[in-house]
């Protein structure tokens, strides 16, 4: 299958609400249109995760970023220009979102994929994607596709086939909290 087709056939799932399991710029994703708050609680039943705690946001381009935050700190800009690595940049007040995507404060985490797969697929379907790690909250984070357990892998409606032989370890990104007036907050 051409990385063409697993973008299309990705797409068709999101588009109906369903979940799938993708690569992304760190570690594998359990991923679902990020619009979709029926799709959103999918995620977090799958992953037996309390809904409070917020999920990230993949974008393809920068520019995107104002559709979905209220206000972008002129830090943010800097900070995403500067990045030698996946950087996830945590916004006061997200917008155009699921309700039930956003942290009790109104908060979102996003990150602009600059992989070639998880680019595409965001700007194929053309919303933000849900990317949360491929496993069921508390345990460890799968650092490449052979490590996702059975549960996780037989909770989605379609498995991306690109990058499954890849068994490179996978780190999660950078997360660093910007708040009013240059505050800032690494927390990882």
């Amino acid at each position: 299958m051409t990385i063409q087709e697993d973008i299309k056939n990705a797409c068709e799932v999101l588009r109906d609400g369903g979940l799938i399991l993708y690569p992304t710029d760190t570690i594998w994703g359990i991923g679902c249109d990020a619009t979709n708050e029926d799709a959103v609680q999918r995620v977090y039943e799958l992953k037996q995760r309390a809904d409070n705690k917020a999920m990230l946001v993949l974008i393809d381009n920068v520019a995107k970023l104002e559709t979905y935050v209220e206000e972008v700190p002129g830090m943010a800009w800097d900070l995403i220009d500067v990045a030698d690595k996946p950087l996830t940049i945590i916004y006061s007040q997200g917008k155009n979102l699921a309700p039930n995507l956003l942290g009790e404060d109104g908060s979102i985490g996003i990150r602009v994929s600059r992989e070639e797969f998880s680019q595409k697929l965001c700007f194929q379907f053309r919303k933000p994607l849900v990317s949360t790690s491929a496993n069921l909250s508390g345990d460890p984070s799968p650092a490449n596709f052979g490590e996702i357990s059975e549960a996780i892998r037989n909770g989605v409606d379609y498995i991306v086939e690109y990058r499954q032989d890849d068994r490179s370890k996978a780190a999660p990104s950078s997360i660093i909290k910007l708040g009013k007036g240059g505050l800032f907050q690494i927390i990882r």
